[in-house]
Formats: C-alpha cells, sequence, structure tokens
C-alpha cells in the first residue's frame, strides 16, 4: 500500500534536474518489496558518460533521499529501491540499489569496520 502510493506521489510530482535528464519514473514491485526508479537521460552510452555518472550518482541519490524521492521511512520498513541512470538507449550509465545498508553509506552513518568485527 505505502510502496504503491509512493509511486504514485513519485510519477506525480518528481523532477530530478541534471545535465541531460529528460524524465523520470517509479514502478513498484510489490512481490519483490522493490521499488524501481529510471532516470532517462539524452546523454550517448560511453565511458566519459559512465565515468561522471558513476562519480556523482551518490550525491544524486543523497539529494534524492533529502526530498524523500527514495523514502528513507519505506527503506525502514525494508522496502529496496532500485535507481538506474540511463542513456538515450536505455542502456545503463549508474545503477544502485538503495537499501538500509546502503543508505547508511549514502548518509554517512554506515558503522565502519562492521565486517571485520566479527572476530
Amino acid at each position: 500500500q505505502k510502496i504503491q502510493e509512493h509511486v504514485s506521489n513519485y510519477n506525480n510530482s518528481s523532477s530530478i534536474k541534471g545535465s541531460g535528464i529528460t524524465s523520470t519514473t517509479a514502478k513498484a514491485f510489490l512481490n519483490d518489496n522493490k521499488i524501481e526508479i529510471r532516470i532517462e537521460t539524452n546523454l550517448e552510452e560511453n565511458d566519459a558518460n559512465k565515468l561522471a555518472y558513476k562519480e556523482s550518482f551518490p550525491s544524486l541519490l543523497k539529494e534524492m533521499i533529502k526530498n524523500d524521492q527514495i523514502s528513507p521511512s519505506l527503506i525502514a520498513e525494508g522496502v529496496k529501491f532500485d535507481v538506474y541512470f540511463l542513456a538515450y538507449n536505455n542502456a545503463i550509465l549508474a545503477q544502485e540499489l538503495v537499501d538500509q545498508e546502503e543508505l547508511a553509506v549514502l548518509e554517512g552513518t554506515a558503522k565502519a569496520g562492521k565486517e571485520t568485527a566479527k572476530l
């Protein structure tokens, strides 16, 4: 229910500004407890664009979290946000699955070295 509401709010009101961005849409995958967000651009699929967006993608994701386009409260309930940044031909320039762990990394609240703490 909340997932569907979020998707419909996103599709009705979201806009993401940025170089070459033409549109963005969200889609619910209720069975997977997941929301897919596609950010479409008029950019070419090439290594320069892939590298540029791989580097700038985290700050775009942080902005989306701040604007509640990626909802921390839904993530806290176990929903995952699969975000794709696409070239004009729908090739993936950057992709990130934002779950609780990735959200912590993006918000800078990840606990450093938690993998090594299991001695």
